[in-house]
């Protein structure tokens, strides 16, 4: 049986293989990428799924803060609670990044049906003001 509930679809990004047949994306990886592109996705940017999508960019501008990190974790704690039931949000952490402009979002989750644990970082962007 293996995994194949967890699903298989099209690969993201869009890549062809040496046959010329679209990638695609098992299981485990299936369910990473499906994170990646709600969290890459701004609400409003899908013209037929207006409501899908991550909050976090409309505090792109915001200050490099403890309250714009708690604002960004909730957003992301959110967004993939609505949009990804295959999986539990054990946690949510906000760091630093390399540049004064970049926080980089620890996300922690649990494919429920394996009962996997796995980790990813997706690194957000603040704009500088001035």
């Amino acid at each position: 049986m293996g995994k194949t509930f967890l699903g298989v679809g099209v690969g993201f990004p869009l890549d062809v293989d040496s046959a010329g047949k679209l990638t695609h994306a098992e299981y485990e990886e299936s369910v990473r990428q499906s994170i990646w592109i709600i969290l890459g996705t701004a609400k409003g940017e899908r013209v037929m799924r207006p409501e899908f999508g991550c909050d976090i960019y409309d505090l792109v501008f915001a200050v490099n803060s403890l309250a714009t990190a708690g604002k960004l974790s909730y957003a992301v704690q959110q967004a993939l609670l609505h949009f990804e039931p295959r999986i539990d949000v054990l946690d949510v952490r906000v760091d630093s990044g390399a540049a004064e402009n970049t926080l980089l979002l620890n996300i922690e989750y649990e494919v429920r049906a394996t009962n996997n644990v796995f980790n990813m970082v997706y690194p957000f962007y603040l704009e500088r003001s001035g």
